[in-house]
């Protein structure tokens, strides 16, 4: 489990994810003090967990885990959902089992609380590992991305 110390760190991961998928507006020094205090506000939150992987004493990968409430049901179901994100490996570490490392403990975690599904929006190359942990395509999600008004930081 992450720990608030390690949030500087993810915080760098996190910048490394997403300016890998797309051209980032934000400077990397603006962007990661940002997300750090956003880490370490989050990391106390009961309803975000998050799992890291080290290798010598390095942080080189990471996967965060929302837990989504439901609202109340009357029938024998778990009231929340989990939500998988950020889940991102250091490019020289991918292919040694570290991924499903770090996704296995998520799961196991959500099977000890109140969880009824895991879902989450793989990319093409992620896909098979999620597969291979029992995850499946859903015929009956929908999705609309929202088109509105982008902040500063976006």
């Amino acid at each position: 489990m992450a720990s608030l110390s390690d949030a500087p760190a993810l915080a760098a991961l996190r910048y490394a994810l997403r300016s890998t998928t797309g051209v980032a507006t934000e400077p990397e020094t603006d962007f990661v003090t940002r997300c750090t205090n956003w880490m370490q506000t989050h990391l106390e939150d009961d309803f975000w967990q998050c799992w890291v992987a080290e290798a010598r004493q390095k942080l080189i990968g990471a996967v965060w885990l929302q837990l989504v409430e439901k609202i109340p049901n009357p029938r024998n179901e778990p009231e929340h959902h989990a939500y998988i994100t950020n889940f991102y490996i250091e490019e020289t570490m991918r292919g040694k089992g570290i991924g499903s490392e770090l996704l296995r403990a998520a799961i196991e975690w959500c099977k000890t609380r109140d969880v009824h599904a895991i879902i989450l929006w793989p990319t093409e190359r992620s896909r098979s590992l999620y597969e291979r942990h029992g995850f499946a395509v859903r015929e009956d999600l929908m999705e609309l991305i929202v088109e509105g008004p982008v902040s500063d930081h976006h």
